[in-house]
């Protein structure tokens, strides 16, 4: 018995970090999707370090879930999550304006699949249950 099943590599990043830029993308030629950046926290916690990831929401769970905090999001409150990634890749650009206009610069890019918890101006909003 032989098995046409499609067979995949994960590439998953789990981390905490600060939700922004919640919308709703449109493009020309696709269907309309949810996207979202994450300033990823990394380093000592005494020094902590921002790494930005711009994803497309892709688990409905996560969907459910940035969509309940799209408000607190837009009103510049501080959101917090454990999350996790897939599917990151970079893609190179150069700065056009500011201090670094001409330099190479690099956008990560990853599908935000899970919350595990979230949090709004320090107090807990929701908390997965373990499974």
């Amino acid at each position: 018995m032989t098995s046409n099943e499609a067979k995949y590599f994960d590439l998953m990043t789990t981390g905490i970090g600060y939700l922004s830029r919640v919308r709703e993308i449109t493009p020309t030629d696709g269907n309309p999707f949810l996207g979202i950046t994450i300033a990823a926290l990394r380093g000592s916690t005494d020094d902590a370090q921002y790494t930005h990831f711009d994803c497309v929401v892709s688990g409905q769970q996560a969907k459910d879930i940035v969509r309940q905090l799209q408000s607190a999001i837009t009103e510049d409150r501080k959101v917090l999550v454990s999350f996790v990634l897939s599917d990151l890749i970079g893609q190179s650009f150069v700065f056009q304006h500011g201090d670094k206009a001409g330099e190479p610069g690099i956008n990560l890019k990853a599908r935000l699949l899970k919350i595990h918890w979230a949090k709004v101006d320090g107090e807990s909003v929701f908390s997965r249950q373990a499974a």
